[in-house]
């Protein structure tokens, strides 16, 4: 874990906007697991690299390595600009595409009810 005296700002260089609208709900995975990469990472982005290896959210990462919710966002925010995380789309992605809205309307009459 990291040391409790580094201080955010640090983690990320004083950056605070993450290159990618990253939610709270949006799910990041790993698609092709590399430990030359993981081993290069500094021990925050390891963690959150680790991690990911599995499908899991920004807030789950956030909670589960203790660290602040910006921070998680900007650090997965570079890994993904590297390709090294996957960020899965989520429904704000779609909210204005009338295709993707008329398939789920359309799937939601199909269940039974």
């Amino acid at each position: 874990m990291r040391s409790k005296r580094i201080r955010p700002y640090a983690l990320t260089g004083g950056r605070t906007k993450p290159r990618y609208d990253l939610l709270v709900e949006t799910l990041v995975s790993v698609p092709r697991y590399d430990p030359s990469l993981s081993d290069s990472l500094m021990p925050e982005s390891r963690m959150l690299y680790e991690r990911a290896r599995t499908r899991v959210s920004i807030a789950e990462l956030s909670v589960s390595l203790s660290l602040p919710l910006g921070v998680v966002r900007v650090l997965v925010s570079d890994l993904a600009a590297q390709g090294a995380i996957y960020i899965h789309p989520t429904a704000y992605a779609y909210q204005h595409d009338r295709n993707v809205l008329e398939r789920i309307l359309d799937g939601l009459k199909r269940l039974p009810v």
